[in-house]
C-alpha cells in the first residue's frame, strides 16, 4: 500500500443511513476506518438519512405517522444533498441512500459522473420485518439492493455470502470483513472469577430475538449453576429463573461493560437473513480474550473452531454443554479466550483491512473525476 505522500488527497462523502457514532454496522464499516484513512489523505464527509429526532424515534415501536413525518423530512433532506456529490472525488453508500423506496437517489448519484463505492454488511437483499417498525420494513424494497450493485464502481460486502449475491449483478466485488480495532479492544480482565461468573450477549433491540433462543438452555444452565446474564442493548430483558443484569448500550461504557463479562455467547437462527450476518458479537468478544459461544451460522462457521478458539452450539444439549463447561473451568475460559484474540489479531485486524479500503477508494477514482482538478 502506497503512503499519503505519493498520493493525492481524497475527499469521500459517506452516505450513510444513521447518525454518527449509534450503528454498530457504520461504526465498525467506516467510522473505525476514518484514522487511518486519514492517514492515506482520504478525509470522509458524512451525511446521515436519519436525524437525531428520527434515530430516537425507530427505536421505539409505534407512533406510526410521527415516523412517517420524519422520514419525509429525511427524505427532503437527502434530494437537497444530492447535487453535493460534485464536491467529492468519490461516494461512499453504505446499505442504502434512503430507508424506504426503490433506488432512486442511488441512480441519481451514479448519473452525477462521481465514481461510488457500496457497502453491505446485512443480506438487505431479503426482506426483514423489525420488531419496532414493521410498517417501515414494508417500505424498504429490498429489491434495490441488486440495483445498487450494478450501478456501484465497486462492491464491498462483509463475508462470502453476501459476495455471492453481488457477483450476480458486478464483477467488482471485494470481502471486507468486518473488523475490530485491537488498539481500543484491549483485554483487562479484573472481575473474573470473582463472585458469580457472568455470561454476556450484546445487540440492539431488532436483534434480541435471537437471544430468545437460548432461553430454555439459560433456565437450564441456572437450575444447576450460579451465573448472571447480562445483556448489553436494552434497560428491561428478564428470564424467569434466571439473574438478569440488562443495561443500554453506550458507547463510552461499551468495552467496559464487554470486559465484565466472563462468557460471551451468539445464539442465531439458521436462515437466509441470518447467513449474512458478519458475527460482530463473536469477534467482540474474542478481541478481549473472552471465551465465545456462538450458532453455527454463516461466516462464524470459517472462523470459529469448536474447542480450539471458541465453541460452537447447535441445539439447547449442546448450548447447555458448551457453557456449563466453560462456568466450571476458568482455565478452559483462558485459554479459548486467548486463542480467540490470536484468531481476531490474524484475520480481523482493523488495521490491516483500513489500508485496504484506502486502496478501493483509490481504485475507482478516475484523474477525470476528480472536482476542482485538472
Amino acid at each position: 500500500m502506497t503512503g499519503s505522500e505519493e498520493q493525492p488527497d481524497l475527499r469521500v462523502l459517506a452516505m450513510v443511513p444513521s447518525i454518527y457514532g449509534v450503528s454498530p454496522g457504520e461504526r465498525f464499516r467506516i467510522e473505525q476506518w476514518e484514522p487511518r484513512l486519514r492517514d492515506e489523505g482520504i478525509t470522509i464527509t458524512y451525511a446521515p438519512f436519519e436525524s437525531t429526532r428520527l434515530h430516537e424515534m425507530l427505536h421505539t415501536p409505534g407512533h406510526v405517522l410521527a415516523k412517517s413525518r420524519e422520514i419525509g423530512r429525511a427524505l427532503v433532506r437527502r434530494a437537497q444533498g444530492i447535487p453535493t456529490v460534485h464536491n467529492f472525488d468519490l461516494v461512499y453508500l453504505y446499505r442504502e441512500a434512503a430507508l424506504v423506496g426503490p433506488a432512486v437517489f442511488e441512480r441519481w448519484i451514479a448519473r452525477s459522473g462521481r465514481p461510488f463505492v457500496f457497502d453491505f454488511d446485512d443480506a438487505v437483499f431479503l426482506t426483514y420485518r423489525s420488531p419496532a417498525n414493521g410498517m417501515l420494513m414494508r417500505l424498504k424494497m429490498p429489491g434495490k439492493t441488486a440495483t445498487t450493485c450494478r450501478l456501484a464502481n465497486h462492491v464491498m460486502v462483509g463475508n462470502s455470502y453476501l459476495a455471492s449475491y453481488a457477483n450476480r449483478f458486478n464483477p467488482r466485488v471485494t470481502i471486507v470483513p468486518t473488523a475490530i480495532d485491537l488498539t481500543r479492544h484491549v483485554p483487562h480482565r479484573t472481575t473474573a472469577d470473582e463472585g458469580k461468573p457472568v455470561i454476556g450477549w450484546t445487540g440492539s433491540h431488532s436483534t434480541l430475538q435471537h437471544l430468545d433462543i437460548v432461553r430454555p438452555a439459560l433456565q437450564a444452565l441456572a437450575a444447576t449453576r450460579p451465573f448472571t446474564l447480562r445483556v448489553v442493548g436494552t434497560s428491561s430483558y428478564s428470564v424467569p429463573g434466571v439473574d438478569v443484569d440488562a443495561r443500554p448500550w453506550a458507547e463510552q461504557t461499551e468495552i467496559a461493560d464487554l470486559l465484565g463479562i466472563d462468557i460471551g455467547i451468539m445464539p442465531l437462527p439458521d436462515d437466509p437473513w441470518t447467513r449474512g450476518k458478519c458475527a460482530l458479537k463473536a469477534l467482540q468478544y474474542m478481541a478481549l480474550e473472552i471465551p465465545a459461544v456462538s450458532s453455527p451460522v454463516g461466516v462464524t462457521t470459517e472462523f470459529v473452531r469448536d474447542g480450539e478458539n471458541g465453541f460452537l452450539a447447535r441445539n439447547e444439549e449442546e448450548w447447555v454443554d458448551r457453557v456449563t463447561r466453560l462456568l466450571d473451568s476458568a482455565a478452559l475460559r483462558q485459554r479459548l479466550g486467548k486463542a480467540g484474540r490470536v484468531t481476531v489479531a490474524e484475520q480481523f485486524d482493523g488495521a490491516i483491512h483500513a489500508g485496504r479500503v484506502a486502496d478501493i477508494f483509490r481504485s475507482v477514482v478516475r484523474p477525470m473525476a476528480r472536482p476542482g482538478r485538472s
